[in-house]
């Protein structure tokens, strides 16, 4: 049997490339209760004897990471010990030191180690500032030698340049890639050419629906399990099922010629994409292994001729819109309920508003700078269906300034910052009118306006750039913006 190939993400951490995702152990418990950690690593062991050692989990994934803590137990004095990734999900609110420490402790505990291999931070809104708070505390706990590595799930391209850009020394990305969503080939694969990222694809096999099961069969009209449910919204939304079947027959001719499986053919082209260090590839343990047909997967090669039948399939289907983790943080919510009612009890606004004493008609919002202090000013003030926010710069807690060096991070910061504003006075960007740019050298108006265009491209507001000789702080930019609120 053919052994996975290996890629060293970090120096001395060296993974399997076709990782064993274990998310599937929540959908077996919702059923059938929880499942007994011995007999679940039993399971764990069957990947780890066919050199199929990395582990992926999180702190939702049923009781995952107490199952993996089992098998972990099992290793002998210098024996070679399977490798763990899990990842913390927590809901938007402040990160303190406290808070993020409490999170990465309780996986210490249920994975019972003393140091995660790989620490993967989800965040739902990045209108909630708190985001880069915890990514700097999970950077220090990094250091104290409670985590290995870094790691982020779900990040577009933007938040990831805004992390790195602020510092944070992060070492992977892991993101839905597959033959039905290509949105991680584009500016996610740049970064990964640019900085030490690597992306951690998953969803490569569409929660099964990329296998011959699915060929040439009728459109499911019931799903039971949770993973298919959220899949079929993506074939939905690329096209369809008959748009899907024309990828499965595409995908089913070339594994015929090299004696694979569909799966093998998906995995495989998700594999050759640049940026990509592994696959995820999902588990129900006890029940579907899949280990002799993971193996398959280093058994050949997609040549130019493969290439070029599935490039004729691909203009079939329709671009799964927006950017990476769009899915998780806008309509349409491409998750298995289809809204975030499985993940989140409601979705926090990042900042409060509050009365204006001298105007009955009016609300305000202080984000906690403290200049919002010493000057007396607000961030934002709504007047009637009139929205004015304050010039913005990107500043997180009080007074630190956010990737300093970088206008464009700045300002994907900074337009979180105002459309955190919006939500909070009931509002949302495209019920933004006007926005206003300072910055300091010309030579940053191509990354700002991006980033501006990233917001703003369908919206359009008014705008006007200028160049500026300096900015309070040493920031490289600063945006004020004006909405017209909608009845």
């Amino acid at each position: 049997m053919y052994h996975p190939d290996r890629y060293e993400i970090a120096p001395g951490l060296n993974i399997s490339r076709a990782l064993t995702g274990l998310w599937q152990v929540a959908d077996i418990e919702r059923k059938q209760g929880l499942l007994d950690p011995e007999i679940g690593a039993d399971n764990l062991q069957r990947y780890v004897d066919s050199r199929f050692d990395t582990f992926d989990m999180a702190d939702h994934y049923g009781s995952a990471e107490i199952i993996t803590g089992a098998l972990l137990r099992r290793v002998q004095p210098n024996g070679n010990r399977p490798i763990a990734f899990t990842k913390w999900c927590p809901s938007p609110s402040p990160m303190t030191a406290d808070v993020v420490r409490a999170g990465v402790q309780d996986r210490l505990d249920r994975l019972g180690v003393d140091c995660i291999d790989l620490l993967q931070f989800h965040w739902w809104n990045f209108q909630h500032p708190a985001w880069l708070d915890a990514l700097h505390e999970l950077s220090a706990l990094r250091k104290e030698g409670l985590i290995r590595e870094i790691g982020v799930t779900n990040f577009d391209a933007a938040h990831l340049h805004l992390a790195l850009a602020d510092g944070i020394p992060l070492r992977t990305n892991q993101v839905s890639f597959s033959l039905l969503d290509h949105r991680a080939s584009g500016s996610l694969a740049d970064i990964c050419a640019e900085s030490p990222v690597r992306l951690l694809a998953y969803g490569t096999l569409c929660g099964g629906f990329l296998s011959e099961k699915w060929l040439d069969r009728a459109e499911p009209t019931k799903i039971a399990d949770w993973s298919k449910m959220k899949y079929k919204r993506f074939i939905d939304t690329a096209g369809g099922w008959d748009a899907f079947q024309g990828i499965l027959d595409t995908a089913n001719k070339i594994a015929g010629k090299h004696g694979v499986s569909i799966a093998n053919v998906a995995t495989r082209w998700v594999l050759d994409q640049p940026g990509v260090a592994g696959v995820i590839i999902g588990a129900r343990l006890g029940e579907k292994m899949h280990v002799a047909d993971n193996a398959q997967l280093f058994a050949f090669a997609l040549d130019a001729e493969d290439h070029a039948h599935l490039g004729t399939a691909f203009e079939q289907i329709t671009a799964i819109p927006g950017d990476c983790g769009d899915e998780y943080r806008k309509p349409p919510f491409l998750t298995a309920s289809g809204d975030l009612t499985d993940h989140l009890d409601q979705m926090p606004l990042p900042y409060d508003k509050t009365p204006v004493p001298h105007r009955p008609d009016a609300n305000r919002v202080v984000s906690g700078s403290k200049w919002e202090g010493i000057a007396g000013y607000c961030r934002a003030q709504r007047i009637g269906d009139r929205i004015l926010i304050s010039g913005t710069t990107a500043t997180a807690g009080t007074d630190r300034a956010v990737a300093s060096q970088d206008a464009g991070a700045q300002t994907t910061f900074i337009l979180d910052k105002i459309t955190g504003t919006l939500a909070a006075l009931g509002s949302a960007p495209e019920d933004v009118i006007r926005t206003r740019i300072y910055l300091v050298d010309e030579a940053d108006t191509l990354a700002v306006s991006n980033a501006h265009g990233k917001v703003f491209g369908e919206i359009k507001p008014a705008n006007t750039l200028v160049v500026v000789a300096k900015l309070v702080g040493g920031y490289r930019v600063e945006i004020e913006a004006e909405a017209l609120v909608r009845g």
